[in-house]
């Protein structure tokens, strides 16, 4: 399986998110208690700013932007520094892919009409159910997730189902066929020890790669663990 944004670099000139994603505690948020020495803020995984780093961007061909937190706790001028930052490095390296990803995709619609094409916009959903979601993550709920990104007028999307969670079948793969991304990453929950989430079976899982695949939407694949 592939590892999510393989031959990408991250480039963090902004840090930290108040969602309290209950699967980032042992991933995300545990990298960040290693800046103990170095940032406060880092270790607390508290947002805030690095403007040392925002002429720093990686020389790669993908870059992540911001992937140590989320981008919603960025205020408007800052992302608005953001994405001209990347449209200048646009210009001067054609090529280059600049993934934006947030789980509150409404704070990129006063922006849509300004991103340079060199720009992804991607979205987590990890299931269609609200219900209990507020359990897992204070970020909004899954349908407002969607409703905003669907209606963002910007070609390039893609939608990352993971760590995936238990689903409706046909209101899930219609959201996602709707949205019609670039493609979508799917994969579990890579630490199933430490924090336990409520998954689809096998046979749901396959059956929602097959509606996608027929509906020629590319899948990427990540820590499927038992559908190896």
């Amino acid at each position: 399986m592939s590892n999510m944004y393989d031959d990408a670099k991250t480039w963090n000139p902004f840090k930290g998110c108040r969602f309290d994603c209950a699967y980032c505690k042992p991933s995300f948020q545990a990298q960040a208690k290693r800046q103990k020495h170095n940032c406060t803020l880092c270790y607390s995984y508290i947002p805030h700013w690095h403007m040392e780093r925002i002429d720093k961007i990686p020389n790669a061909k993908i870059v992540f932007v911001c992937g140590n937190g989320d981008i919603a706790f960025c205020h408007k001028k800052g992302l608005r520094l953001i994405i001209n930052k990347i449209r200048e490095n646009s210009e001067k390296h054609p090529g280059k892919t600049f993934y934006l990803q947030t789980k509150n995709p409404a704070c990129l619609k006063p922006f849509c009409h300004d991103f340079p094409h060199s720009i992804v916009l991607v979205t987590t959903l990890e299931t269609n159910r609200d219900e209990g979601y507020e359990q897992i993550s204070k970020a909004p709920k899954p349908s407002t997730r969607y409703i905003d990104f669907h209606y963002i007028k910007y070609p390039r999307k893609v939608v990352s189902i993971e760590p995936i969670m238990d689903f409706d079948l046909k209101e899930f793969a219609d959201w996602i066929i709707r949205i019609n991304p670039e493609y979508v990453w799917m994969g579990f929950n890579s630490r199933p020890k430490q924090v336990q989430l409520p998954e689809p079976g096998p046979v749901k899982t396959r059956q929602m790669i097959e509606v996608l695949s027929d509906a020629g939407i590319e899948i990427k694949f990540k820590h499927m663990r038992y559908m190896a």
